[in-house]
């Protein structure tokens, strides 16, 4: 049930959405995001590997970027956006989350959107082989390990809401599962350093998570949005520096 509840809120495959899930299951639900990211990732690394038989590898590039937005519904994207719009264009807590509420995009979260679209083309576009396979398998995987943490470890700035319902439900052990689903399938993925690859994930996703709580009384819905994209960013990128390090 938990896996089938992540299913339908982290993608646009066909799962149960918000109807009638009670609190108890939205938590639940938090210990199987990684998989939900794994499950992204393989379908992304088969969408690859098809469109290498008639694609360069920048077209490629582009069309997967365009299947990761399909697959998520752009919710982390929106996420991203509108945290920006709101770190980066309020002078104070409550208007920064007065402009994180309001549904139109602003200059900074076109900015902030543009910025990682070009870095994720960029790094699909250079990495190959099997550090290729890795980054589409586990950048995802660490990107909703990132949601996890972010939901049990920091607080929430809204008192009501459906991050707040997350934030309420979901405890250590849902973070506990969550780890060790991520670091198990990243050992599969490459085995041992897959696993390692949770390190930078925290540590991006706390940096993100300590900026963000300067700004504001706590995280939201769009900031858990946020820290996915960049630490599957920054996952992507660690990956290209890998393989440009490793041919010297």
């Amino acid at each position: 049930m938990g896996l089938i509840v992540a299913l339908g809120f982290l993608t646009a495959l066909p799962a149960p959405r918000r109807g009638a899930l009670s609190p108890r299951a939205l938590g639940r639900a938090v210990g199987w995001f990684p998989l939900v990211g794994a499950l992204v990732g393989g379908l992304l690394a088969a969408l690859d590997l098809a469109l290498a038989r008639a694609f360069p590898p920048g077209v490629r590039a582009a069309l997967l970027v365009a299947a990761t937005i399909g697959l998520t519904r752009g919710l982390h994207l929106d996420g991203l956006m509108d945290s920006c719009d709101g770190l980066f264009g309020g002078g104070t807590p409550e208007r920064r989350l007065a402009i994180m509420r309001d549904s139109a995009v602003g200059a900074f979260g076109v900015l902030g959107a543009a910025a990682v679209l070009l870095v994720r083309y960029a790094g699909l576009a250079a990495v190959g082989g099997r550090w290729r396979t890795a980054a589409l398998l586990l950048a995802p995987v660490c990107g909703r390990w990132a949601l996890a943490y972010a939901i049990v470890a920091f607080p929430y700035a809204r008192p009501a809401g459906l991050g707040r319902a997350f934030k309420d439900a979901a405890g250590w052990r849902e973070l506990a599962l969550a780890s060790g689903a991520a670091a198990a399938i990243g050992a599969v993925v490459w085995w041992p350093w897959g696993a390692a690859t949770l390190l930078p994930a925290w540590g991006v996703a706390g940096l993100g998570a300590r900026f963000i709580l300067r700004r504001l009384p706590g995280l939201t819905g769009d900031s858990y949005g946020a820290l996915n994209e960049l630490v599957e960013v920054a996952i992507l990128l660690l990956l290209v520096a890998g393989q440009t390090l490793a041919r010297g």
